[in-house]
């Protein structure tokens, strides 16, 4: 497993101590992680964007795409603090004029992602940035997007990592051997 390793005790802890477990959110049973918290705190938010900024150097990145929605928050500023730009894949319908679009399975049914069929020139680099990575369909979809739109996959990034929902396992295919860092494994 790869983690941002130099300061990873620190950062780990800094990071989770700012996640709150909310019970039973959205339906009874599941333990929500809430990041809001981490958001509102000026230091954890500025380490956070810092070590994934860290990442789009390692992997040597040209773009950074975000997934809806809360990876937006974390890969915009992201990108601004590596010196990049930001491309957004949304749910289908989101964005205007001409894109590109991935569907993927859901546990009861399908939905779909988009990107901006221009967003991406052959050759580009990206690291995806998504705040949690649980069962990995749109994670996988948006590999397979960016790849449909002429980038090539630098790696995928997320702050938290849902191991015991084995998306990992789910990814390794799509990744291609491009590095998926997780800075939080649980």
């Amino acid at each position: 497993m790869s983690t941002v390793a130099g300061r990873a005790p620190e950062l780990r802890e800094l990071l989770i101590s700012r996640i709150k477990d909310v019970p039973d959110y959205p339906k009874p049973g599941v333990m929500f992680k809430d990041i809001t918290p981490l958001l509102a705190d000026a230091e954890a938010f500025s380490a956070l964007t810092g070590a994934l900024a860290e990442l789009c150097v390692r992997h040597r990145a040209d773009k950074v795409v975000g997934l809806e929605a809360r990876g937006f928050i974390l890969a915009a500023p992201v990108a601004v603090r590596a010196g990049l730009g930001f491309v957004p894949v949304r749910k289908a319908g989101k964005l205007p004029g001409a894109t590109l679009g991935q569907s993927y399975e859901l546990e009861y049914g399908t939905a779909e992602i988009e990107i901006h069929a221009d967003a991406l020139t052959p050759g580009d680099r990206v690291l995806v940035i998504d705040d949690v990575l649980a069962t990995g369909g749109t994670a996988e979809a948006s590999l397979q997007l960016i790849r449909r739109a002429g980038g090539e996959v630098a790696g995928l990034a997320v702050l938290l990592e849902l191991g015991f929902l084995q998306g990992r396992g789910r990814l390794e295919a799509e990744l291609k051997n491009a590095p998926l860092e997780a800075l939080i494994t649980i």
